[in-house]
């Protein structure tokens, strides 16, 4: 059975097979097989921001999970005296943003490019639209995002001197 247009498109694009490894090389899609990944592709925006330009602020209701292709991303809380504090540098392959695909909720920092940055957007939208239509693809990338989000609330907790009841 041939393939249908768009797959063809996608799977014979550099640009699209760049997107695939990369995407593939990240935690959070390794399991995924290769016609996953072409979906997840068709489903995902990439943007560029320049150095200073603000991806989202403080208090805005996030809608998208954010991955850093290349570039360095600064996230940022307004401190008591309002002036904004670092909390971490993003750099390449890590992701931010992730609370956005599980709740609609204002983000708790500010991201700002330091530098140029290539970002690849997954918009809840999106995923709840992979959910519907592949859902094996959906239940994949969900059931990684909850297992890394586990482990990030180890780690704070561990740092914080306290470990949550498993």
């Amino acid at each position: 059975m041939p393939l249908p247009r768009f797959l063809k498109r996608i799977f014979s694009d550099p640009e699209a097979s760049h997107k695939r490894a990369f995407l593939r090389s990240l935690d959070l899609f390794s399991d995924l097989r290769f016609m996953d990944l072409g979906h997840l592709v068709q489903n995902m925006h990439d943007r560029t921001y320049h150095e200073g330009e603000v991806l989202f602020v403080e208090g805005d209701i996030g809608r998208a999970l954010f991955i850093l292709e290349s570039g360095k991303i600064e996230l940022t809380k307004a401190g008591p005296d309002g002036k904004p504090q670092k909390i971490y540098t993003i750099q390449p392959g890590e992701f931010f943003g992730e609370m956005a695909l599980l709740e609609q909720l204002p983000r708790t920092a500010t991201a700002t490019a330091l530098e140029r940055s290539q970002v690849f957007l997954l918009y809840r939208s999106k995923l709840e639209s992979i959910l519907n239509y592949h859902p094996r693809i959906g239940v994949q990338i969900m059931t990684h995002l909850a297992q890394l989000l586990s482990a990030r609330l180890r780690r704070a907790s561990s740092a914080a001197g306290c470990m949550p009841a498993s």
